[in-house]
């Protein structure tokens, strides 16, 4: 719900995708008109006042190519003659805001109503309730981006690429993100029940999963021989911490090549990612993020370039999003890993959050990803030197093939 930006604590994450879950987000609050706005239509207990709305001067709502007054009439002809009366003032008014952002046709880019948005908020603490899975739209099809490693997803066989048909017996074709994300998180313990078709499987199944609490570590250390993994779960506000220590493990260790696995890893914070890709990137851009009005915001490398000059091979997936794909992208332009995998997501675009004064909420996508050579990321994903595809032979589970023939690729 790869949500990133205005604050320090940038998130590239999707939650266009959420985690059910992270996404590129960053928080503004409207003032000058707006604060007349609020002043105008906001009542004493802090909610909005639809009466006040409707009433504004409709005469300032111009356009050079629409005529505002259509919208107004049809809004009256509801208000007047809809059999089931009185008409819902509040949900007309929500409901066409909604409509008009989802006519962009964006699934990254949501309008949000006040309840809505407080659970979207609610997403962004850390921890949650869900099955541990992140989704995303893919020609108005939910599919699963990636589930957590160890989660209710993962246990449950879901896998990166799978299509979410159904959520419990509803039908998902055309859901927007959030709308699937609210309905598949729930209280620890209970059940939901998907509608999946695996990826390269024709026929669907239905997977009961039982929610849980889901609080992941930021990155796994392991040394393989004379191989430092690092398996980065999650790009938050611990990554940055919990890469140092694993960096200072590897020196402690005296070891001088690193398998970072960025599988199923669906993005977060933008910082930490431009702060993963330093260590090995010592000079110039990390990423960069192009707008519609054409300017440009560039992101140099920082920090003390710890493993620059280590021989690296990075793994991703189609399950690699995001602030994973600002990772391997930069480590790929400046030829300073190996990327070995699939093709990842291709989630290259930043949305920007933004709060009004009734609480309600508008992620907007005013931005795309680019990496140091220039590659756009959105849709386009980061292609490997080395293609190997992931197997899910019920035969071979605990057979990791790709981390096999990484670790002969480093001998």
């Amino acid at each position: 719900m790869s949500i990133d930006e205005p604050q320090k604590k940038h998130r590239v994450g999707f939650f266009a995708s959420i985690i059910i879950g992270l996404i590129i987000f960053g928080v503004g609050y409207v003032v000058g008109q707006n604060a007349l706005i609020k002043k105008q239509t906001v009542s004493a207990d802090g909610n909005i006042d639809i009466a006040k709305v409707i009433n504004l001067n409709r005469a300032l709502n111009k356009s050079d190519s629409v005529d505002f007054n259509e919208f107004w009439n049809v809004w009256d002809k509801v208000k007047q003659k809809y059999v089931k009366q009185p008409a819902d003032e509040t949900n007309m008014f929500y409901g066409a805001i909604t409509g008009m952002v989802a006519s962009l046709g964006d699934p990254y880019s949501i309008y949000m109503p006040p309840q809505m948005a407080g659970e979207f908020a609610k997403s962004l603490t850390g921890e949650f309730s869900g099955i541990g899975a992140e989704i995303g739209v893919k020609e108005e099809q939910l599919v699963v981006v990636a589930p957590l490693p160890g989660s209710p997803a993962e246990l449950a066989g879901l896998r990166a690429g799978d299509k979410i048909l159904g959520i419990d017996n509803v039908d998902t074709y055309g859901m927007d993100t959030f709308t699937a994300v609210m309905k598949i998180r729930g209280e620890a313990g209970t059940e939901v029940m998907l509608l999946i078709a695996h990826n390269g499987f024709k026929k669907a199944e239905e997977i009961k999963i039982i929610r849980a609490t889901i609080n992941v570590p930021a990155i796994l250390y392991e040394k393989k021989n004379d191989v430092a993994y690092l398996r980065v779960m999650q790009f938050d506000e611990d990554t940055t911490s919990q890469l140092n220590q694993s960096i200072k493990k590897i020196q402690k260790d005296g070891l001088k090549k690193v398998i970072l696995d960025l599988r199923n890893n669906p993005g977060g914070y933008l910082d930490a990612a431009i702060e993963m890709a330093s260590e090995w990137v010592a000079d110039g851009a990390v990423v960069s993020e192009k707008f519609s009005d054409g300017r440009e915001n560039i992101h140099y490398s920082e920090g003390a370039h710890r493993l620059n000059g280590l021989k690296t091979v990075v793994l991703v997936n189609g399950g690699s999003a995001s602030a994973s794909e600002i990772v391997a992208g930069a480590l790929q332009d400046y030829g300073l890993a190996t990327i070995m995998g699939e093709k990842t997501y291709g989630k290259g675009s930043v949305q920007d959050f933004e709060v009004f004064s009734d609480n309600s909420a508008l992620k907007l996508t005013v931005a795309e990803w680019y990496t140091p050579k220039g590659k756009n990321i959105n849709e386009q994903g980061i292609l490997p030197e080395v293609e190997v595809i992931e197997e899910y032979d019920k035969e071979k589970i605990g057979e990791d093939v790709m981390l096999n023939k990484a670790m002969e690729l480093l001998k």
